[in-house]
């Protein structure tokens, strides 16, 4: 049987499969493939990378919820770089307490309006594969980290938001195999009290 052959075979059974990425594991692929929103990618990477650690599933949401949260802390302190220095003055403890304060009012509401969103417009599986799903989904955050090097404009943070935005609702509609359009719902739904949120607390913070 020749090379050529055996490769066509291959390539033909590949197509073929449920999932084409575990005849190809290459994390390059994987990775631009998850940037492009495709569902195979996504469902790669939540039935197959993560079942994998599911004896860890515990520890690996506390980890994810860590990185979750401090990469929301960095766009907090993005933002506040980029506005006027009215704050410089103020007490380096103060201004990270009030930093913490945003962070965890923002996604306390984030995580509860989605839940209730989800919950009258998705038929739910566990509630912690389904933050595990929202966890994972906004690694897109981690483009955040290239604002300093490339001294993008402010609007760039939001351009990411709105990336995060539809990578939830890709990630939602593998997960529950519901309609896309009711995915995007939920997750707009959530994602903008999140951001209504964030303003008020910004805003009492900087009157206080």
């Amino acid at each position: 049987m020749s090379l050529y052959f055996q490769v066509s075979i291959f390539m033909l059974l590949c197509s073929s499969s449920f999932d084409f990425f575990v005849c190809f594991d290459n994390h390059q692929i994987i990775f631009i493939d998850l940037i492009l929103h495709k569902t195979k990618a996504y469902r790669h990477l939540l039935y197959n990378v993560v079942n994998q650690e599911s004896a860890n599933v515990q520890h690996l949401l506390w980890k994810l919820v860590l990185a979750y949260l401090l990469l929301d802390t960095y766009r907090s302190l993005l933002l506040r770089r980029t506005n006027d220095g009215s704050n410089v003055s103020m007490s380096f403890l103060f201004e990270s307490l009030e930093v913490l304060v945003n962070v965890l009012s923002a996604n306390f509401a984030f995580v509860f309006s989605f839940a209730f969103a989800a919950k009258l417009m998705l038929v739910m599986p566990r509630g912690k594969e389904i933050l595990l799903t929202i966890l994972i989904s906004s690694y897109v955050k981690i483009f955040l980290f290239a604002m300093p090097v490339w001294e993008f404009p402010v609007s760039v943070i939001f351009i990411v938001d709105m990336l995060v935005l539809t990578s939830n609702a890709v990630a939602l509609k593998v997960m529950t195999e519901s309609a896309t359009s009711r995915c995007l719902a939920v997750c707009f739904i959530a994602h903008s009290i999140r951001f209504l949120v964030d303003q008020i607390s910004g805003h009492l913070g900087s009157v206080m």
